[in-house]
C-alpha cells in the first residue's frame, strides 16, 4: 500500500506560496519590456505635418453681439457692413500634426483622413528626421482612412498586418505616434473593449484601448505583442482634450480592404444590402421574442434591393452575417460594406420566433442608395434620431406609424439642456413638417454652419411643445 504524506504548512508559509504563484502567473502574462518590439517596428511609424490655407477676419469679431444681454440696437450696429469686425478676410497658413504607418517598401503610408483632409501640403518625417513630400492616393471619409505616397530613396521598412478579429479584451497593445508634436512617442496598454461606436458614422467598429492616445496620435499604428499592426489610432474620449485612458483604433481588418481599394482605384466601393435597421433594446427583444437584446432590427427594405430579392422583410431581426453574430446594430454596416460585390452572403434572421437562413447576393452601394442604417446623428445637438415604422410603433406601443423619433440624447448636450429625451417624436423642424428621416435631414442641414438656433416641435405623451436648441 503506497504511503501517504501529509504536509502541514503554517499560515505565513501558505500565504507566501500563494503570492509567489500569483506574481509568477502575472509576470508570465505581462512582458518585462516592450523595447524589442519598439526597436524593430518604430521605424515603420512616421510623423505627418500638413499645412492648410484658411481665411480669418483681419480684426477679430466683437465678442458681445450674440450675448442675450446685448440689446438688438447694438447687435444691428455690430452686424453693420462698416463695423471693423466685418472687415474683409485675410488668408493665413495653419499647421496640423498627425501620424502614419508605412504599409509597403515603395512608400505607401496609411493615416487618418482627418489628418490630411483639406491639406495644401503634406510633409512626412521619419524617425531619423529625413523628410519627404506626400501625395494623396485616396481618401475614405466613412472609415476616416487615407492613403498617401512618397518617393523614397531606398526600400522602406513597413508594418506587417495582424488579424484584429483575434484580439481579445485584456490583450496588451502598443501605440506609437506623434502626440502634441512629441515624435516617436511609445505608450502601452490593453484592449479595453471591441466593437465600439462613437455615433459619427455607419462604418464604425472601434477597438477601445487604455494605451495613452492624444492629439497627434491620429493615424499611427496599434501593435500587438507579436509586432503586428492590429489597428489605426483614430480618436479619444476626453473632456479636456487630453488622454484619460479611453482611446479608439480602427481595426486593421477593416483597413486592409480600404487600403487595397484606394491603392487600386483611389476610392472605396462597398457592398449593399438595402435595409434600414435599428437597435434592439430589452423592450424590443421581449416584443420580438428574442432571448436577449442583440442583432439588427429591419425597419424598412428598399424596393428591388438585394435584401428584398433575398427574402428579408421589415420586422426581421438580422442576428448573423457570414457566420458571425451581429451582437449590435452598428456591426452590420461594416460587415456588409466590406463584402465584395456579388458575394453570396449567408444571413440568419429571426422571424416570428424562429431562426431562418437566407442567401443574399450582395449588391454595390451607389450614391443615393439606402445605407444599412436607420439612425442619424446630429453631433452639434447631441441627439440621435431614427425613422418610425409600423413595426417599431407597434413594439413601442405608440399611435404614430410614421415620422422621426429620438433614439438617444447625450448627457449634457444642447438637446438634453432643453429637456428632450429618448422616445420624443419630432413633428416639425424650423416649421417644416417631418414625416421621414429624409425630411429631417433636409430640414436640419448643418446647424453649426448655419450658426443659428433650431426650432423643434416635439410630441410626448400625446402633447406637443416647441423647443429651441442652439448648437454647440
Amino acid at each position: 500500500m503506497p504511503s501517504v504524506y501529509k504536509i502541514k504548512l503554517s499560515i505565513p508559509v501558505f500565504t507566501t506560496l500563494l503570492l509567489f504563484m500569483f506574481f509568477s502567473v502575472a509576470s508570465a502574462a505581462r512582458p518585462d519590456s516592450f523595447a524589442d518590439l519598439v526597436e524593430e517596428h518604430a521605424e515603420t511609424v512616421v510623423n505627418i505635418y500638413t499645412t492648410q490655407t484658411v481665411e480669418t477676419p483681419r480684426i477679430p469679431q466683437f465678442p458681445f453681439p450674440d450675448h442675450p444681454a446685448v440689446p438688438d440696437m447694438f447687435k444691428r450696429f455690430f452686424d453693420a457692413p462698416g463695423h471693423p469686425g466685418n472687415a474683409p478676410k485675410t488668408k493665413r497658413k495653419r499647421t496640423s500634426l498627425g501620424s502614419g504607418v508605412i504599409t509597403s517598401a515603395d512608400g505607401y503610408i496609411l493615416t487618418n483622413n482627418h489628418v490630411i483632409e483639406n491639406a495644401d501640403e503634406i510633409n512626412v518625417r521619419f524617425a531619423n528626421h529625413e523628410e519627404y513630400s506626400g501625395t494623396i492616393i485616396g481618401r475614405d471619409e466613412k472609415t476616416d482612412l487615407a492613403l498617401i505616397k512618397i518617393d523614397p530613396k531606398k526600400p522602406l521598412p513597413y508594418a506587417s498586418f495582424g488579424d484584429s478579429d483575434e484580439l481579445r479584451v485584456g490583450d496588451w497593445v502598443v501605440a506609437i505616434g506623434n502626440p502634441f508634436g512629441f515624435e516617436q512617442t511609445v505608450t502601452a496598454g490593453i484592449v479595453s473593449a471591441k466593437g465600439r461606436t462613437l455615433g459619427g458614422g455607419s462604418y464604425q467598429n472601434f477597438i477601445q484601448t487604455d494605451a495613452s492616445i492624444n492629439p497627434g496620435n491620429s493615424g499611427g499604428p496599434l501593435f500587438n505583442l507579436k509586432g503586428e499592426m492590429v489597428g489605426v489610432n483614430t480618436a479619444i474620449y476626453s473632456r479636456n482634450g487630453g488622454n484619460i485612458g479611453i482611446g479608439f483604433a480602427i481595426p486593421v481588418n477593416m483597413a486592409k480592404n480600404v487600403i487595397a481599394q484606394l491603392k487600386e482605384t483611389g476610392k472605396v466601393t462597398r457592398g449593399w444590402l438595402g435595409v434600414m435597421i435599428q437597435h434592439v433594446n430589452q423592450e424590443i427583444a421581449e416584443q420580438f421574442g428574442l432571448e436577449r437584446p442583440f442583432g439588427a432590427l429591419v425597419g424598412e427594405v428598399s424596393p428591388d434591393s438585394p435584401a428584398e430579392k433575398g427574402g428579408i422583410k421589415a420586422g426581421d431581426v438580422i442576428i448573423e452575417y457570414m457566420g458571425k453574430e451581429v451582437k449590435q446594430m452598428e456591426m452590420l454596416p461594416a460587415m456588409v460594406g466590406q463584402t465584395a460585390i456579388g458575394t453570396e452572403a449567408e444571413v440568419v434572421i429571426f422571424r416570428n420566433g424562429k431562426k431562418k437562413e437566407l442567401t443574399i447576393t450582395i449588391g454595390k452601394l451607389e450614391e443615393g442608395d439606402l445605407t444599412p442604417e436607420a439612425e442619424e446623428e446630429t453631433s452639434q445637438l447631441g441627439m440621435t434620431v431614427q425613422e418610425l415604422t409600423p413595426e417599431l410603433s407597434k413594439s413601442l406601443k405608440i399611435e404614430e406609424e410614421s415620422g422621426v423619433i429620438i433614439a438617444g440624447v447625450e448627457q449634457g448636450s444642447p438637446a438634453a439642456q432643453v429637456g428632450l429625451r429618448r422616445g420624443d417624436i419630432i413633428v416639425e423642424v424650423n416649421r417644416q413638417e417631418i414625416a421621414t428621416l429624409k425630411d429631417y435631414s433636409a430640414a436640419i442641414g448643418d446647424p453649426e454652419e448655419k450658426g443659428s438656433s433650431v426650432l423643434f416641435l416635439v410630441k410626448r405623451n400625446k402633447r406637443t411643445r416647441f423647443v429651441v436648441i442652439k448648437p454647440n
